[in-house]
């Protein structure tokens, strides 16, 4: 093996990336790719390359913990824009202007402006796609401030159903299927091997880059120096990425059939008239319970009692920055036999609570 360092990763390789982004009908040049050994380590680029100690990137809320412990590593303050659960969860539109110019306005007090909004495509946990008017939104966002566009793909093979339901006496938009090809703003979009092939061991992620010309091509420039500096992936990860893609197609499936299974056994057992119910969400691999009987203090109490009286380990939504308590946090791909054992106690227990 002859040593061929890229600061952006092995040729073959991405030229993989671009072309799993062109299966799902986004165009991405080999060029705009950059490897690295994993997601938070794309985030963390993404982040020294825009901000400087004290400036803010803009989070959806809930959202996963790791963001802020990756913003604090990079001395990046976290500014929540919220989600509203309304029948589904969709962006507080108004919030997220009102962050950014409270954002704006504590930067002429010397403190750090906004660089960046993020967005989380699905989101996890709740599962929500962004949908065209709230993509149209972000960009218009991102202009004005103006501000980068990070978007979080992880989990975007995982959808449920690839169109969107409509809601009785609701009209709902499509999702976006990749921002990947997006021009209007300098955008970073992040994805890996951790969930489109379920190979979290495998340490290989990435980062595309697009935007209009000129910015784009300083922020490839620049990432460009950051990488080098690091040189995190191995060439032989590199050489394997094309195949351990390729596998993608027949892993999926056989994830989907899981997920899909569970959450229907789900919705078969919370439809008895039980104290507990199930926010809606579009893909990914996590369901939320809620306590609609309020038979517990708060999701904390919830999840410790399962934990210590019936051997059963949920998240606790406030891991998550739920806006209030009353909701678990669980996962969609344990065996059929084992989920279903442990949300059988967890509807013991919190039916004789209520």
């Amino acid at each position: 093996m002859t040593p061929e360092p890229d600061p952006r990763g092995l040729r073959e390789a991405r030229e993989a990336v671009a072309a799993y982004y062109r299966e799902r009908g986004a165009k991405v040049d080999p060029e705009q790719v950059f490897l690295t050994a994993s997601t938070s380590e794309a985030y963390s680029y993404v982040l020294r390359l825009l901000a400087n100690p004290g400036d803010s990137v803009l989070v959806p809320q809930p959202s996963y913990p790791l963001l802020d412990f990756l913003a604090r590593l990079d001395d990046v303050e976290l500014l929540p824009y919220p989600l509203i659960y309304e029948r589904g969860w969709r962006m507080d539109l108004m919030a997220l202007t009102s962050s950014l110019a409270a954002a704006s306005s504590e930067s002429s007090r010397a403190r750090g402006s906004a660089r960046a909004i993020i967005a989380v495509h699905p989101n996890n946990p709740t599962g929500s796609f962004v949908r065209q008017k709230e993509f149209e939104f972000l960009i218009g966002s991102c202009k004005e401030a103006p501000a980068a566009l990070i978007a979080d793909e992880v989990f975007s093979d995982y959808a449920f159903d690839p169109s969107v339901p409509r809601e009785a006496g609701r009209e709902t938009e499509g999702r976006v299927p990749s921002f990947a090809s997006t021009t209007e703003v300098l955008t970073f979009t992040l994805s890996g091997l951790s969930k489109i092939s379920a190979l979290p061991q495998m340490k290989l992620a990435w980062v595309v880059v697009s935007g209009p010309p000129d910015h784009l091509q300083r922020a490839l420039e620049r990432l460009e120096v950051i990488a080098d500096t690091y040189l995190s992936v191995s060439a032989p990860l590199g050489i394997a990425l094309p195949r351990l893609l390729a596998t993608r197609k027949t892993l999926q499936p056989q994830i989907m059939d899981r997920i899909r299974r569970n959450l229907r056994w789900l919705d078969q057992r919370l439809g008895e008239g039980l104290p507990l119910g199930r926010l809606e969400t579009e893909g990914g691999w996590y369901v939320i319970l809620h306590d609609a009987g309020n038979a517990w203090r708060s999701d904390e109490e919830w999840a410790l009692e399962l934990l210590r009286q019936d051997d059963v380990l949920v998240h606790p939504g406030h891991f998550y920055d739920f806006p209030c308590e009353g909701h678990l946090v669980l996962s969609l791909l344990p065996k059929p036999e084992v989920f279903e054992q442990g949300v059988s106690r967890i509807i013991a227990r919190t039916s004789q609570r209520s």
